[in-house]
């Protein structure tokens, strides 16, 4: 089994596209009429979704960590800075987190790219 990805409205369309060529279930902000909405919008609407949400975001980052510390329940959140990481690699690391995790293994926590 495998993670459903929520993609934040910063994250470069070739990404959802490869994870797509790969068989990843992807949803994005837009494809969801969420675009524009405030960072804690886009993080509830990740967990009423039940999917994982991956942002290149640092405020998105900082709102995870908030949760953390609160005890709010979210289904994961994945991190990589924008210039941290080259598009395929980004794609490749998505992949393996997707296809290799269960929402049980991915709840309440932060990952990073690159692995």
């Amino acid at each position: 089994m495998s993670v459903a990805l929520y993609m934040d409205e910063n994250v470069p369309r070739q990404i959802t596209v490869g994870l797509r060529l790969r068989s990843i279930d992807v949803l994005t902000v837009q494809e969801d009429k969420q675009a524009g909405m405030p960072d804690q919008r886009v993080l509830a609407r990740a967990t009423e979704l039940q999917r994982v949400l991956f942002s290149m975001d640092d405020d998105l980052l900082s709102l995870a960590h908030q949760r953390q510390k609160e005890g709010v329940a979210f289904p994961g959140v994945i991190y990589a800075h924008p210039q941290g990481i080259g598009i395929g690699n980004c794609v490749r690391d998505l992949e393996i987190i997707a296809k290799a995790s269960i929402l049980e293994d991915t709840f309440n926590q932060v990952q990073y790219l690159p692995l």
